[in-house]
């Protein structure tokens, strides 16, 4: 079993405690690594670390450019090791190889594409009202980055933040979920090879009380970016502002998948099916709402069973598999929580409803791909996010109606719509209150378009050109060259 060490300041570390957390395979159910178990000691030092590299190292004086070409260099060294950094990831979070390889392999795009805007971070020059003044603005790192990633996808959320702060000019400090982080800590290794000088990237790991609070205190760090449950970004959010720090959260969903009666139905089928039972259900924009429209409910209800009933469950380092297990043990159990507060509010089980029990899967974290129709808007299973395979279908009449129930809810991470009318595509996409409005398609993200969500599922945005911002500050300056002593000093020039 390998042991890890903090990364802080260019080398890996032990932890102060001298405590390791074990890192658990949730398909075999056994630790297969351990990591450090942090503390605000370890916070400090990395914090310390990214303050330094920001104001004395060769990073406070490296040009935009040359930040570029570290940058290109980081994402050739993650392809060279994809495959290794993938299997890294299914046995940390058991996720399928085949969907962590994929974001594994596109995970390179993000630093690329950043690597071309480092050079182009532009202020202006201002045409001001006052005379004899010339006045222009400035771009700004924003300071010390404190990124804190969610557990089922850890590299993929380490471009998504990262890529645009490095670029900006900014250190980071990461702190990988407990449940997920050996893929974090091996991908620092790959920032060091790449040339980036100590302190720009560095990765704490441990418990969110006992590390990420201190990281979140820290009187050095100026902006923190959060990927998790939005009751805890909302913790998050309260602890930053006392502090007065930037902050930018991607939080949960409880995403419309809407179908309508004109829609292609064996399109339609396979998104919803790939919008719930993907990744396990555990993804943030999981379509976990799905609207049918009444005239058609029945029948595609049964065409999404018969699909999902077949959905192999097993190894998820094998091509086979479509179905992992469940990350975490307190995930696994809060999903079937979920499945008997269904059936006691009168949902309708059609398809699953419970763990899987085939003896040939180890473990103890399957849970079965569950549809329930017969669901009312007001149902728990409606309203709050499961983060699992859990399909809950809710009819429709008309537009108006898929209207009202896609936006009756405290989310607006993503939404779906099927349909074939391009002037319905429209009028939905602008009507639905969701960051992210996917047609005819779903789970489409990249590194070109901005991602983020409104409402309960975030604040900003991360990917796209405009992100870069999220990690700048604008400098107002001021030059006089009027010769003239002002006449009266005591008013506003």
């Amino acid at each position: 079993m390998k042991k890890y060490g903090h990364f802080i300041d260019g080398k890996y570390v032990e932890p102060s405690s001298a405590s390791w957390i074990d890192s658990m395979d949730p398909y075999r159910g056994e630790a297969w690594a351990q990591i450090p178990q942090g503390n605000s000691t370890d916070a400090d030092l990395a914090v310390k670390a990214a303050s330094r590299a920001m104001t004395e190292g060769p990073w406070s004086k490296m040009s935009p450019s040359n930040r570029a070409r570290l940058m290109i260099r980081l994402a050739d060294l993650v392809e060279q090791n994809a495959d290794r950094l993938a299997e890294t990831e299914v046995r940390d979070n058991g996720k399928l190889l085949a969907e962590m390889r994929g974001q594994v392999m596109y995970h390179p795009n993000w630093w690329r594409y950043f690597a071309g805007l480092a050079d182009k971070i532009e202020g202006s020059v201002v045409p001001i009202d006052k005379p004899e003044h010339f006045t222009y603005t400035r771009l700004e790192p924003v300071g010390v980055v404190v990124a804190i990633t969610a557990w089922n996808s850890p590299l993929l959320f380490v471009a998504w933040k990262c890529a645009a702060a490095i670029a900006a000019g900014c250190s980071v400090v990461i702190k990988p979920s407990e449940f997920a982080s050996v893929s974090t800590l091996e991908f620092a290794e790959l920032t060091r090879e790449a040339g980036f000088p100590d302190g720009v990237f560095n990765v704490v790991t441990g418990y969110g009380p006992e590390i990420g609070s201190a990281l979140i205190d820290h009187p050095d760090v100026a902006k923190v970016t959060f990927t998790g449950s939005d009751a805890t970004g909302a913790r998050i959010y309260a602890q930053a502002a006392r502090s007065m720090k930037r902050v930018s959260l991607e939080l949960g969903g409880k995403s419309p998948n809407i179908v309508f009666d004109d829609c292609n139905l064996d399109a339609a089928a396979s998104g919803v099916i790939s919008g719930i039972f993907a990744a396990t259900g555990q993804t943030c924009i999981a379509g976990s709402r799905l609207l049918v429209q009444n005239s058609i409910k029945e029948a595609f209800t049964q065409r999404l069973v018969e699909l999902g009933s077949i959905a192999r469950k097993g190894d998820p380092m094998s091509p086979e598999t479509n179905i992992g297990p469940v990350t975490t043990q307190q995930q696994y159990r809060k999903i079937l929580d979920y499945m008997e507060v269904a059936k006691q509010e009168g949902a309708r089980c059609v398809l699953g409803g419970g763990p899987a029990t085939d003896a040939s899967l180890p473990g103890g974290q399957f849970v079965e791909p569950t549809i329930f129709t017969d669901v009312t808007p007001g149902m728990r299973i409606a309203r709050e996010e499961v983060f699992g395979p859990v399909l809950s279908i809710i009819g429709f009449d008309d537009e108006a109606d898929a209207i009202r129930i896609a936006n009756d809810t405290i989310y607006g991470l993503a939404a779906g719509i099927w349909t074939q009318d391009m002037g319905r595509s429209f009028r939905m996409s602008a009507a639905i209150k969701a960051g992210t409005v996917w047609v005819n398609t779903y789970r489409a993200v990249s590194y070109m378009m901005p991602f983020g969500g409104m409402k309960h599922s975030g604040l900003g945005r991360e990917s796209g050109m405009a992100s870069i911002h999220e990690y700048l500050e604008t400098k107002s300056v001021w030059i006089s060259y009027d010769q003239n002593v002002p006449t009266n000093p005591f008013v506003m020039r």
